[in-house]
């Protein structure tokens, strides 16, 4: 099938129709449907299987500690100025990475590498030292792997930066949110505009490969006109990627927002400007929309795999990689193996215990089915690629003459229907193709096919918009 035009649409009559909670797809099934019942044994089957495959590997690290909280925060992260904290976590979170390496056959390359957060340099230049040789010690590097940290820039100075860089990351990711002073008071992330100049001059200094800057729009006290300005100098700044998301405000969720003040956050209406004025910006001015919350710059490694039709995602999001098997270290962190999902523990008295007793730090995970496998497999290819060819998964999955894509999800095809009738898809010979206007609206095109959603059980999701 063609490879689609990067060009999308915003209607705001659609998108007040389809806003609604869903699922972000950086998995399926998603995340809500890990549950305790999942097994250590479970998890080394998974690993077996990819040593069979010799499938590749792509790792991941969660560094949980920050100095200070950020009022709009979601992650699963500890607040303590107490650094003597991260010295024993360190020396747990290296017996974790011993004990899966353990399971994992070394002839399998690594890929791609991630370290998140919390905050990645809460940790010093020794302590990153230590970690980074035990990583390269238990695991076979292949010498092109993508190698990326998150930083909070407010944490950082030149030395650290070249300390990164000369130590083998290569790809670097700071939050920058809102460059107005009176947002970044609101939510407890004063950060001044030289600071955030600084830091990108010493990362360009460094020549790493790639950049990514993150921003979110729905703050306290943000208007269309400040954030206008807030995309101007991000523009100036000039990274490779910028990610902008839509702010989830779920204070019965995390107990951080209850110190944002409600009454200034923008309404619906101010985010829907916002978001309008934030993907005409970028895109007129040398961004790619990749898709959901994601912009690159044209020569960009997302931007090329998505025209060349090798993106992919998974719970780190949009990534390069071919299919690779995620493993995550440290405490809450997710493994997405090919028909495995596993997270560890998001307590670390409990993360530290399974440790001690030898066991795997695993809380609650996931097998899949086979008709999960179809399922993941349709609506990652609509999250990425904004298409879907019905011979390609028939072929994948080895289906068979007797298979038929309509007969299969015959229960959809009414869905299919009215988002072709909206604008959204076009339903071609063979598949399926994701208009401009329905390339904003991709979580709710890829939701037709999860099976998840008509369970009763709640879940609770953020908005689409």
């Amino acid at each position: 099938m063609q490879l689609l035009e990067q060009a999308v649409k915003f209607d705001t009559n659609l998108i007040q129709k389809y806003n609604k909670p869903l699922p972000r797809y950086t998995s399926y099934p998603p995340a809500t449907q890990l549950t305790t019942d999942f097994t250590g044994n479970d998890f080394k089957a998974g690993i077996v299987a990819g040593n069979y495959k010799q499938t590749p590997l792509s790792l991941y690290c969660h560094i949980p500690f920050c100095e200070t909280p950020c009022y709009f925060c979601g992650c699963n992260t500890l607040i303590t100025q107490r650094k003597q904290v991260a010295e024993p976590y360190l020396n747990y979170l290296a017996r974790d990475i011993k004990q899966v390496a353990e399971l994992v056959d070394s002839q399998r390359q690594v890929n791609q590498m991630h370290w998140g957060g919390g905050t990645p340099n809460y940790l010093n230049q020794t302590q990153i030292e230590f970690l980074w040789r035990t990583i390269q010690s238990h695991f076979n590097f292949n010498p092109d792997a993508e190698i990326s940290i998150e930083i909070n820039p407010r944490f950082v100075d030149r030395d650290y930066i070249l300390f990164l860089r000369n130590l083998g990351f290569n790809r670097i990711s700071f939050g920058i949110q809102d460059f107005n002073p009176i947002v970044q008071q609101a939510i407890n992330r004063v950060q001044p505009e030289e600071m955030l100049f600084n830091v990108m001059s010493w990362i360009r200094e460094a020549e790493f490969e790639s950049v990514n800057v993150d921003l979110i729009y729905g703050l306290p006290f943000q208007t269309l006109e400040t954030f206008t300005e807030t995309i101007k100098k991000t523009r100036e700044l000039n990274p490779d990627r910028v990610a902008v998301f839509n702010f989830a405000y779920v204070p019965w969720m995390k107990a951080v927002q209850r110190n944002l003040p409600e009454d200034k956050l923008p309404n619906a209406a101010e985010k829907l400007a916002i978001f309008k004025m934030t993907i005409e910006q970028l895109t007129g001015n040398g961004y790619v929309y990749i898709g959901m919350d994601h912009f690159a710059k044209p020569n960009d490694e997302l931007s090329i795999a998505q025209q060349d039709g090798t993106l992919h995602r998974n719970f780190q999001g949009y990534t390069t990689q071919p299919e690779s098997d995620l493993l995550g270290f440290g405490m809450t962190s997710i493994s997405m193996l090919h028909d495995v999902y596993a997270q560890n523990h998001k307590r670390l008295k409990d993360y530290y215990a399974a440790i001690d007793n030898n066991e795997l730090p695993i809380e609650r995970g996931v097998s899949l089915s086979r008709d999960d496998l179809i399922r993941r497999t349709v609506i990652m290819e609509l999250m990425c690629e904004f298409q879907l060819s019905s011979h390609a998964l028939e072929e994948k999955y080895h289906l068979g003459f007797d298979f038929e894509f309509e007969d299969y999800f015959n229960r959809e095809i009414p869905e299919f229907k009215a988002l072709e009738d909206d604008g959204l898809i076009e339903i071609v010979p063979h598949g399926i193709k994701v208009t401009a206007a329905g390339r904003l609206l991709i979580r709710n095109i890829a939701a037709v096919f999860d099976a998840y959603l008509r369970e009763p059980k709640h879940q609770q999701f953020s908005k689409s918009m």
